[in-house]
Order: C-alpha cells, then sequence, then structure tokens
C-alpha cells in the first residue's frame, strides 16, 4: 500500500497518480487489481450507484457501508472516503465523531472534505490532530451546487480565481496532505499545483496537476452524462444491456438452460 509519504515523493519526482473511485467490493477488487495508486470512494455514489439526482442526499451511512464494501475488495490500496454533505458543518465534536467513524468502521485511510473557507479550514486542523489525514477539494465542489448555480466551472474570473489560489494556500497550512481541484481552468490548476508542496489530483482541471482521478462509471462508459474532462475507455453500460438480452431470449426460447447447464439432467 501507498503512503502519504510516498505520493509526496511521487510529486517531487513528477510521476503522476492515479486515482479512480470505488464504490464496494468488485470496484474496489479491480481498481487494486488494476495497481491503482489510491480509490477514492466518493459520495458520487449518490449519483452512479443509488440514482440521486445530486450528492446533497448522501448520508454517513451510506459512506460508511459503501466505503467498507471497497475495503474489502482493495485490501492493500490507499483509500480516501468522502465526507458527505452537513456531516462536517455542525460543529468541530461533531466533525471529529464523523471523521473517525469514516476510519473506524468504513476502514478508509483518509477523508475528504470540500471547500476551503475558514470553517472548512478548522475542520481540516480538528480532524488532523485525531491523527486522521485528509484530502481536500477545491473548485467546483458538488455539495455546493445550490449556491454556485449548478455544475458550473469556477475560477474563470479573476477574483474567483485569486480566491481559490489563496483557499489552496490555506489548505496547505492547516494541514491537508492532498488536494484534489475539480472543474477549474488548466492555469489555475497548473499555477496551485507549482506553489503546493503537497499533491494536487485534477478532474477537470487540465494537465499540469500532480495526478487525475475519474468516477469509475464514467471511464467504462456506465454513465449516460459525459462531461468534457471524462473518456470514456470502454463502454460497459451497452455490453450489460446486450448480455442480459441475450440471456433473456434464450430464457425465452428455451435454449437456456442447456444441459451444460444442469446438475443432474434428466434423459429425454
Amino acid at each position: 500500500m501507498k503512503s502519504i509519504k510516498k505520493f509526496l515523493q511521487m510529486k517531487k519526482q513528477q510521476e503522476p497518480i492515479v486515482m479512480v473511485t470505488a464504490y464496494d467490493y468488485p470496484s474496489g477488487r479491480y481498481a487494486e487489481a488494476a495497481e491503482i495508486d489510491l480509490i477514492l470512494t466518493g459520495d458520487s455514489l449518490g449519483m452512479v450507484i443509488l440514482g440521486y439526482t445530486d450528492t446533497l442526499q448522501v448520508t454517513l451511512e451510506d459512506m460508511i457501508h459503501h466505503t467498507r464494501a471497497a475495503r474489502r475488495g482493495a485490501t492493500d490500496t490507499f483509500l480516501i472516503a468522502d465526507m458527505p454533505h452537513m456531516s462536517y458543518h455542525i460543529s468541530i465534536e461533531n466533525t471529529k465523531i464523523n471523521a473517525s467513524r469514516l476510519i473506524k468502521e468504513g476502514r478508509a485511510n483518509a477523508v475528504k472534505l470540500e471547500g476551503g473557507k475558514s470553517s472548512r479550514l478548522e475542520a481540516i486542523k480538528a480532524i488532523v490532530d485525531c491523527e486522521i489525514p485528509v484530502c481536500a477539494h477545491l473548485g467546483l465542489t458538488p455539495q455546493s451546487i445550490n449556491t454556485m448555480g449548478g455544475y458550473r466551472i469556477q475560477g474563470k474570473e479573476e477574483a474567483e480565481y485569486q480566491a481559490i489560489l489563496q483557499q489552496a494556500l490555506a489548505i496547505e497550512d492547516a494541514g491537508a496532505f492532498m488536494l484534489v481541484l475539480e472543474g477549474i481552468p488548466e492555469r489555475l490548476g497548473k499555477e496551485i499545483t507549482e506553489k503546493l508542496c503537497i499533491p494536487t489530483i485534477g478532474i477537470g482541471a487540465g494537465r499540469y496537476t500532480d495526478g487525475q482521478v475519474l468516477v469509475y462509471h464514467d471511464l467504462l462508459g456506465m454513465c449516460e452524462f459525459k462531461p468534457k474532462f471524462v473518456k470514456q475507455y470502454a463502454n460497459i453500460k451497452d455490453e450489460i444491456i446486450s448480455s442480459i438480452s441475450k440471456w433473456k431470449a434464450e430464457v425465452k426460447d428455451g435454449t437456456f438452460p442447456a444441459q451444460e447447464n444442469i446438475y443432474i439432467p434428466l434423459e429425454k
């Protein structure tokens, strides 16, 4: 299993860091078999697994359940679990308890939270004080879509650009070991990466971050919606539908189950 120290070395050596999401036993197992550097059990599971319209409906119990399942599949890969909406907003004490549950019950190695305002910096400091590593997340933060006005690129205007840059610097000072940058101009992704000592992981943040992350279902072509930053490396959705349809047809015409699929077949 790679460590935080190893991720820092990879940044210094300019070795790209590869992260993918996993939400259950098979996706965790397949990610580990592909020798991925680290796994994120993200609250995006609300949309790709649970069928929600956004991530805001995801609960801490959802995150613990799916993180634990991903861990059973990926026993030897560094795993980060998302802290869902309102799990780090109420109080510092509540934040510490919720982060610790993702570690103790979910078996994650670290937690991730969104935003860079002062309350988020205090949350990062408090969690790190509990000896729990924290990955931060800036730019397009999906838990903030109602205040952002939807899923839109962040940092296009100069004031917003500078605000995200300053938040990134403050996040490093607060003790985060890694920063996810989502939905920002490539220039901003590059500048933040050059200014920070901790690794940056991009998703729609251009070519100059220290690593990249994609959602498991996006890269495998299992989702209808395809953002600009996604490249599909397979079309599993069509394969699944086709396979189920073929099986259905064989059941309908009586060719399944065939004799080789039966334990003790009757003689005809």
